[in-house]
């Protein structure tokens, strides 16, 4: 008999939003143990050792040194992902990095480069492209059943940009916008459902809003190796939520009420300048005076996702969802349902563990990634020159 394997342990580095959404995983999910924590601020320090009675350090350094941890989450602010991954590697421990991976691909190749020397695993993620349902799809695509693919159609529209944020969350050159935000879900979900290579680049994107002085949305056309091509379309300007058209379930999978419509701007309207807006988004950050733990609903959420996809193939066109794939195929409509997921985001939970047992290389590995980031950046480039762009290191879906 197989003796069962330990928890794996692991150590945070940024308690912020990113932390929050990956936690209900952690914490449910008996193959992970958070054994450290990393964060400037004092309150959400003490929020961790409170909640998981283990090490609460204040620096990135003190946390990659800790002999406890063996996989570090690095969660922070997306212009130390590159320092904290290296530092982290440098300590010969596997690590989990939140998108965007980096703000340039040089960054990229650094964190490849300090990952593979090292002789640990390097994983990027959460992004959208983990979710059951995208996975499901690109099955399907697999099979062949339906042929080829020929397009793909992308659109979410939220309040993104009207959430409460810190000044360089405004600032492009920061990692700021909805670009490195945002686009890099979308854009890895496309790349896994198109294949994963992307040859050209057309894009435009929006500046509506002199107080929040970055993009708040873009519509992009990509051109893949294979001559499929790919619409992706953002809007983070809080006006119509495109949940209304998956049943009003939200990108966590939960349900939400139409009495919610406009609940950023109306917060953000409660602060009057850019001190009093940091404060209120760290006030609902982990360990924050507005902090909510995530309440136990009675009624299971469905699968997390990131707006329409509509993937069009020789043969029929489909439609992933929160609660299963619409099939719509010649002379066919049907639904293949499925079940809701007994542990949220439990997918990047096991690509990481399959990777550091050696049960599988990752696909969202820093390689992957650096290629959406490469096409994110195209976005960027595009709709500053106004001509096609042609991002490099791109890799095919496994």
């Amino acid at each position: 008999m197989t003796a069962p394997r330990q928890a794996l342990r692991v150590g945070v580095i940024g308690l912020g939003r990113a932390f929050t959404l990956m936690l209900p995983t952690f914490v449910a999910d008996s193959r992970i143990k958070l054994v450290a924590a990393a964060d400037p601020q004092v309150t959400a320090r003490a929020q961790f050792k409170k909640d998981f009675g283990a090490h609460a350090h204040a620096s990135a350094e003190a946390l990659c040194a800790d002999p406890s941890v063996q996989v570090v989450y690095v969660a922070s602010p997306h212009q130390f992902h590159a320092d904290h991954v290296c530092l982290a590697a440098s300590a010969g421990k596997h690590v989990l990095v939140e998108k965007p991976m980096a703000l340039t691909l040089a960054d990229c190749s650094r964190m490849i480069d300090a990952a593979r020397s090292a002789g640990v695993h390097l994983i990027v993620g959460h992004s959208h492209s983990f979710n059951t349902p995208i996975r499901r799809c690109r099955n399907i695509i697999d099979s062949g059943v339906y042929g080829r693919v020929r397009m793909i159609t992308a659109l979410n529209f939220t309040d993104f940009l009207y959430r409460p944020r810190r000044p360089e969350e405004l600032d492009t050159n920061a990692g700021g916008g909805v670009i490195h935000s945002q686009a890099t879900h979308q854009i890895d979900i496309v790349r896994m459902l198109g294949g994963g290579r992307v040859t050209s680049v057309r894009a435009h994107t929006g500046r509506w809003d002199a107080s929040r002085p970055t993009e708040g949305a873009y519509s992009a056309l990509l051109g893949f190796e294979d001559g499929a091509f790919a619409s992706a379309t953002y809007s983070g300007y809080g006006h119509f939520d495109s949940d209304e058209w998956l049943g009003n379930i939200g990108e966590m999978g939960q349900r939400k009420s139409p009495a919610d419509y406009g609940a950023a701007r109306r917060r953000l309207a409660a602060t009057s300048n850019p001190a009093e807006e940091s404060e209120l988004k760290a006030a609902r950050n982990y360990g924050g005076r507005l902090y909510l733990p995530q309440a136990p609903s009675a009624e299971k959420p469905a699968h997390q996702h990131f707006g329409p996809v509509l993937v069009s193939c020789e043969g029929a066109d489909l439609l992933p969802g929160p609660e299963g794939i619409a099939i719509h195929a010649d002379g066919e409509h049907r639904v293949e349902a499925l079940a809701a997921p007994a542990i949220p985001r439990a997918e990047v939970l096991d690509e990481l563990i399959d990777a550091i047992h050696g049960v599988a290389q990752p696909l969202h590995s820093g390689e992957w990634a650096r290629a959406t980031t490469a096409v994110c950046l195209a976005i960027l480039e595009s709709a500053n020159t106004g001509a096609e762009c042609n991002p490099g290191y791109q890799v095919n879906y496994p």
